[in-house]
């Protein structure tokens, strides 16, 4: 388990691996594009060059690309649908030149076509979004924070997604996010609250689909639905949840990315460290 946490490209993207090792990261995660719309700048060989270079000289394990805020697989509006799937593709792509492992979204929200018809917008979406790509970054669903007609709130609802008969082929993965799921009614506070999430998540998605979790206090209670990330130890989850995550044998192998506030993301970190240690 390696600990890290969203950083800038500001700059170029190259300056993220020294962002993440100034923060103390091991990991780190990044937009590779402006995250509320606007043109991505270009992945050349001399960039992936650069970047590559900066990740082995501030030792950086892995890596991630966060997608942006305005995907909606989802949307009434087909120029929104159409424009999720062209940009989450070319993100994989974008990961694949830069070594990223993965790929993580927000599926979107039903709020005009009814969960039905959304869910099945999604599951269509996604396969022609995934339809002929060859790279190795894979792309993973994260659980939402299930707030207003949010898709993918429920472990039962992304496994619904993953195993539809268009995407089973595709290796989909999941990205946990401790305040979304908090927030969604998954509670893990306690050793015994922990391993009744994993059960029921294991029983619906399956742990093998589990790869990496972004890790966050949350500003709202147990079951809230709302997307309000706090600093670690300073929300309603508290740092024994975390103790739990970071200790728990089927979070062994996986990597914790902060996207707390940035003014105490350091602390942050150092919290998390100090519970791997005991």
């Amino acid at each position: 388990m390696k600990f890290g946490a969203h950083v800038s490209i500001a700059g170029g993207l190259w300056n993220a691996p020294k962002n993440a090792a100034a923060l103390g990261c091991e990991v780190f995660q990044i937009f590779s594009r402006p995250p509320q719309g606007g043109k991505a700048a270009p992945i050349t060989p001399e960039v992936v060059a650069q970047f590559r270079a900066a990740c082995d000289e501030y030792s950086q394990a892995e890596w991630y690309i966060h997608t942006p805020y305005f995907i909606n697989f989802a949307s009434a509006t087909p120029r929104i649908r159409h424009g999720s799937v062209t940009i989450v593709r070319e993100e994989l792509e974008r990961g694949s030149a830069i070594g990223a492992s993965y790929v993580m979204a927000h599926l979107g929200s039903f709020k005009d076509l009814g969960q039905e018809a959304g869910m099945q917008a999604v599951k269509e979406g996604l396969a022609k979004m995934l339809d002929g790509y060859k790279g190795k970054t894979q792309f993973l669903i994260e659980i939402a924070a299930g707030s207003g007609e949010i898709i993918g709130d429920t472990f039962e609802e992304i496994a619904e997604i993953i195993n539809a008969k268009e995407l089973k082929k595709h290796d989909i993965g999941v990205c946990f996010d401790t305040q979304h799921a908090f927030a969604s009614g998954y509670d893990f506070r306690t050793k015994a609250a922990l391993d009744d999430t994993l059960k029921k998540f294991d029983a619906t998605i399956g742990l093998s689909k589990l790869k990496m979790s972004h890790c966050n206090d949350s500003k709202v209670e147990l079951g809230g639905k709302r997307d309000r990330h706090e600093h670690i130890g300073e929300g309603h989850i508290g740092v024994d949840g975390f103790k739990n995550i970071i200790t728990h044998p089927k979070f062994k192998n996986i990597n914790l990315i902060l996207e707390t506030p940035h003014d105490k993301v350091v602390q942050d970190l150092e919290i998390l460290k100090s519970l791997r240690k005991k």
